[in-house]
């Protein structure tokens, strides 16, 4: 499956068909006005995600709930798959039939606005103060705050304890030491490294710490420093410290190497943490993601979902629907969903006291502060870019082209040329 444009696929891996008929069960419909009462009075707002991981499904339905209720209205609430939403939405947003409450990727969240279809919150008095400036910037359009996300993510390096321990070596904070760390930690069966360099948006997502750490940019990909990144990863493959592979591994298939013991390290998000914690036998460590030199902070992207208000007939379900989007984005709910999918609570204040509760957890918080947006800088260009970073990581690891001339490539695909 293919993600929306610009977004990793985090989850995708983990829905299967069965999210389909999930998402036809679900109870609503989006595709209305939703109901009133024989006054005019607004009772209902229609909602629309991509949650349609049956747990994920439930803990949003159940926060929904609660929100709507706080606003006075019943809240019906649709999932679609992930690949899915941003094509439904073009066609509602076309019909003048778009749901109440609308979440998106931070990563689409620039194309919809384009088209008109989005409301800025501050026309409703939404508190967009206590939110770090990466964070509200997923949100932003040509200056105004279409969106807030409750809480983010970005990635950071996963090792094993006792694989490390057992070899002698240090939790790698540089690239250099990356590099020795994975070859003496690669054995028979085992290697000492993994990424997802698969043919999609996920290894663009994984690269750009790499890329954006060592001052390679989107704008400009055919660069000495992009090439730098590159060549980390090409070494990594070419000294087996690395399988071949992750051509093909997506950050599901990263995680199920790492979990059975197959890779000592890996590059992924803070979403594996409730997997791996699941398996007693396995001992794990969470640092920030290697950096060119010592003393560097890693630049991460960020990701998550942002809620929107899109725009509709009623000015009234427009103001209900804000209501539950404030809700959301309250520090107390921050706090419980970011919890509950082990992610970052996106209001600074909230995820400082988080890290101070939970020391693996802290890592991402850190991380989180520096992180940046996938279109801060192109914006809908993105995909363009993120098309062109993909296919040079495929193209150099597979040894088809040199860093150098894959990244002339990815240039060339980032600006159509």
């Amino acid at each position: 499956m293919t993600p929306p444009a610009g977004r990793p696929a985090r989850r995708i891996a983990a829905r299967s068909v069965a999210a389909a008929a999930l998402a036809l069960a679900t109870t609503g419909c989006a595709d209305g006005t939703g109901t009133g009462s024989a006054t005019g009075e607004v009772t209902s707002i229609t909602v629309l995600d991509y949650y349609t991981q049956r747990s994920e499904h439930t803990q949003w339905n159940e926060v929904l709930t609660a929100c709507g209720r706080t606003a006075g209205v019943r809240v019906e609430h649709t999932s679609v798959p992930p690949a899915s939403l941003v094509p439904r939405v073009l066609r509602q947003a076309s019909s003048r039939t778009l749901p109440d409450l609308l979440m998106l990727d931070n990563a689409d969240l620039q194309q919809i606005a384009q088209t008109g279809a989005l409301t800025p919150l501050d026309r409703y008095g939404i508190d967009t103060t206590g939110f770090a400036e990466g964070i509200l910037s997923a949100g932003t359009y040509e200056g105004e705050v279409y969106g807030l996300a409750p809480y983010v993510s970005t990635v950071a390096l996963f090792y094993n304890k006792d694989m490390l321990a057992e070899a002698g070596v240090a939790v790698p904070r540089t690239w250099d030491e990356l590099k020795e760390a994975a070859a003496e930690l690669t054995r028979d069966g085992r290697y000492g490294m993994a990424v997802d360099a698969s043919a999609t948006f996920e290894s663009s997502w994984q690269f750009l710490p790499f890329l954006w750490s060592n001052g390679g940019h989107e704008k400009r990909l055919d660069t000495e420093q992009a090439a730098q990144a590159l060549r980390l990863w090409v070494d990594l493959v070419e000294n087996g410290s690395m399988s071949k592979s992750v051509l093909n591994w997506t950050q599901a298939d990263v995680h199920d190497q790492f979990a059975a013991g197959r890779t000592a390290m890996m590059i992924n998000g803070p979403w594996r943490i409730a997997a791996l914690d699941g398996d007693e036998d396995l001992h794990w460590g969470v640092a920030p993601v290697p950096v060119p030199r010592a003393g560097q902070d890693p630049v991460t992207p960020l990701g998550g979902e942002v809620w929107t208000l899109p725009q509709g007939p009623s000015e009234e379900r427009r103001k209900k629907a804000a209501e539950v989007l404030a809700c959301l984005n309250s520090p107390s709910n921050t706090l419980t969903l970011a919890k509950q999918h082990f992610t970052v609570p996106s209001r600074t204040a909230v995820a400082d006291r988080y890290a101070e509760q939970d020391p693996v957890m802290a890592v991402f918080v850190r991380s989180v502060e520096g992180a940046r947006v996938r279109t801060r800088e192109l914006g809908v260009r993105w995909p363009k870019a993120a098309t062109g970073i993909y296919t040079a990581i495929q193209s150099a690891l597979s040894g088809e082209r040199t860093p150098e001339e894959a990244l002339r490539h990815a240039q060339q695909i980032a600006t159509g040329d």
